[in-house]
């Protein structure tokens, strides 16, 4: 699917918000979550920071945004570093002015189960899948309140819910913490004005999943027997993840907050079927 296959017909959802997208690149050819949300953030009237770790593929997003008339600023932070998520907040304020939204759509896993999971592992997971969204929360949460308050959209997956065919404890449990983080911030500032919701994808084709399966049959066999875990049959795009992060981010969803919604065509009404 390519940009242009998306343009929506409901400009201006997030009109005038400025929104920081943290794994605003790809890590490879096509949309991933990150890259997609950030072009319709920008397509609906937002102003957005492309945050990646990978300043290459954050410039390709902004300068897809820019070729279509939006506004898009580049910062190159790798999450898990010192000082990282303060560089995102000041960022934010530099170049935006402020902020209004945080969509934070970075995750890592490796395989493995209880027995076989080194503990170097476990820690860089939940570094980058749990520590990174409470420190940039953290950093950011200041800036966010004083202009009004704003909204936290998180990316987990439903494997944070249910397991799915193999193991990969590190993901599951990193990525269900990142859950309950949001709630936590959800209750903690909802009279202050600062909402925060949870995506819960499920089986999502995009360039991440071709990567991590990199090892199996060709992709398009991958493509078809995840489709066919789906009782939608067909799996989700970047494009269903990103109309969710805008929806989340919008005053449409003024009302909503300490919600885990999930994007995943009906798989979690399948006990025992989970996105991997």
């Amino acid at each position: 699917m390519s940009g242009s296959d998306m343009v929506t017909t409901r400009k201006g959802r997030v009109e005038g918000k400025r929104v920081a997208v943290i794994g605003a690149g790809s890590v490879g050819p096509g949309w991933g979550n990150g890259k997609a949300a950030a072009v319709l953030f920008a397509r609906e009237g937002a102003a957005v920071l492309c945050v990646d770790r990978d300043r290459a593929a954050a410039e390709e997003t902004a300068g897809i945004i820019r070729s279509e008339g939006g506004t898009a600023h580049v910062l190159a932070a790798d999450l898990t570093v010192d000082g990282a998520p303060e560089a995102v907040r000041d960022a934010a304020a530099d170049a935006l002015g402020g902020l209004d939204v945080l969509h934070f759509n970075i995750g890592f896993s490796t395989k493995g189960g209880i027995a076989d999971t080194p503990l170097a592992d476990w820690r860089r997971v939940h570094g980058l899948n749990l520590d990174a969204a409470f420190l940039v929360a953290q950093a950011t949460i200041p800036l966010i309140e004083a202009d009004g308050g704003g909204a936290f959209v998180f990316v987990s997956t439903l494997a944070a819910e249910r397991n799915g065919p193999y193991s990969y404890i590190g993901y599951e449990t990193s990525k269900a913490a990142l859950c309950r983080l949001s709630r936590s911030i959800a209750a903690e500032y909802a009279a202050r004005g600062v909402r925060s919701n949870t995506i819960v994808p499920g089986l999502i084709d995009t360039p991440h999943m071709l990567a991590y399966n990199a090892a199996g049959p060709d992709h398009e066999a991958i493509r078809v027997g995840r489709a066919a875990m789906v009782p939608m049959k067909r799996q989700g795009t970047a494009w269903d993840v990103a109309a969710a992060a805008v929806f989340l981010a919008s005053d449409e969803a003024g009302f909503i907050t300490g919600v885990d919604l999930r994007v995943d065509g009906g798989t979690a009404l399948l006990m025992g079927n989970a996105a991997h």
